[in-house]
């Protein structure tokens, strides 16, 4: 992938910026900017060659049309004062507003599009009505930089067709993301330990197939990790369960055996009475969850074990909580996931999405951690060795 630096002279050069800003709003405040300052370091560069800088990014669903709900007003002003700068929200994304904030443009000034999914082009299905919102936005810029890792494995409009249309680069989020993920992937430092999480089994049943054959070790928590208790027999309760993937995960640990993978599952849980903040529950063994209870959060003994896993390895990927850890009282293994990883001496890269937000919800120090993604979605199919429309396009 090309730098920043192989575009040449920027100064006085339109430069197209595709960031993710897909915040969490309280109303119109900002509840996490974590996203917000990632952007910094490739916008910074750019305006201090004195480019004139263009970003585009989206926020929430919107149904391809305006929605006051999802406008990038929040946005951009915590983007100014991040930067300690004016930053000019256009109230269009392409049209007579964007046209005419972008003519205005000083130099080493920056600009923000409305929410690109304002326009249902942007993630259309069709090639051809892609390229038209592509060709939209090219005519604004001179050169176009990808760094909105959050959104690279979507072949859409401002992440991958306009790419085909002007020089591009990879930003330096999108760069260091896919530095990391290389390293922690194609030829990582051993042991090599992977921790799963979050709800489903289903959703990451791609990616502990290919880990299979690269991860000494899979640490399995979260909502999942009853299909996989299931799979051993162990009733769990009423606990989230994934019946149809019952004989996939059995299949899956039986390939774990053959190949040598260890695959590490609680040995105990939080097993709460029903799904709620306060509801009561006790510690108990997976071999002896209740019928009426359900497990919320991986117990002590699985924390030291997990904690302990974390300790020996030398490269660890972590994606997904280990509970409902939105919830104090099932937030314990989580942290004590968050809090191995930063204790860590190994490289460790927490993979986005709810990872990412726990870490900074529960305080950690995030210098602590040798990178944190800031895309849950696209860490997670380049785990599962998917091509990512967005970074093919940028070394094509």
């Amino acid at each position: 992938m090309q730098t920043i630096d192989t575009l040449g002279d920027l100064r006085g050069k339109r430069v197209l910026v595709r960031s993710d800003f897909n915040v969490p709003l309280d109303g119109e405040t900002i509840t996490d900017d974590g996203r917000i300052r990632a952007a910094l370091p490739t916008l910074k560069a750019l305006i201090d060659q004195g480019a004139r800088v263009i970003v585009m990014a989206h926020l929430g669903r919107p149904k391809g049309a305006p929605d006051p709900k999802y406008s990038l007003a929040p946005v951009a002003k915590r983007l100014g004062e991040l930067l300690g700068t004016d930053v000019t929200l256009a109230a269009d994304l392409v049209g007579p507003s964007a046209q005419e904030v972008v003519a205005g443009l000083q130099d080493g000034q920056v600009a923000l599009l409305e929410n690109v999914r304002f326009d249902a082009r942007e993630t259309s299905k069709v090639e051809a009505e892609r390229g038209e919102l592509a060709d939209a936005l090219a005519a604004l810029g001179d050169a176009y930089v990808s760094d909105g890792f959050g959104v690279v494995h979507r072949k859409q409009a401002s992440v991958y067709d306009i790419a085909l249309r002007l020089p591009h680069a990879a930003g330096a989020l999108v760069f260091k993301e896919i530095d990391s993920l290389r390293r922690a992937t194609e030829n990582p430092e051993r042991p090599y330990a992977v921790v799963l999480g979050g709800a489903k089994v289903s959703d990451k049943l791609g990616v502990i197939a290919n880990l299979l054959d690269k991860a000494d070790i899979l640490l399995i928590g979260g909502g999942m990790a009853y299909t996989f208790l299931a799979a051993q027999g162990k009733s769990v309760g009423t606990s989230l369960l994934e019946a149809d993937q019952v004989d996939t995960v059995r299949g899956y640990l039986e390939t774990a055996a053959e190949k040598g993978v260890e695959i590490v599952l609680p040995v105990d849980v939080l097993a709460a009475d029903t799904f709620a903040a306060d509801s009561p529950y006790e510690v108990v063994s997976t071999d002896a969850i209740p019928d009426d209870k359900m497990g919320l959060d991986i117990g002590p003994e699985s924390r030291k074990l997990f904690a302990e896993k974390i300790a020996s390895a030398k490269t660890v990927v972590w994606n997904g909580p280990m509970g409902v850890f939105e919830f104090p009282a099932f937030a314990e293994g989580t942290k004590a996931v968050a809090r191995a990883l930063s204790e860590s001496d190994g490289f460790s890269i927490v993979g986005g999405g709810d990872s990412a937000a726990a870490v900074r919800i529960l305080g950690f120090d995030e210098s602590t951690f040798s990178h944190i993604s800031t895309g849950g979605g696209a860490s997670l199919e380049f785990l599962e060795g998917k091509v990512l429309p967005g970074i093919a396009v940028l070394e094509s």
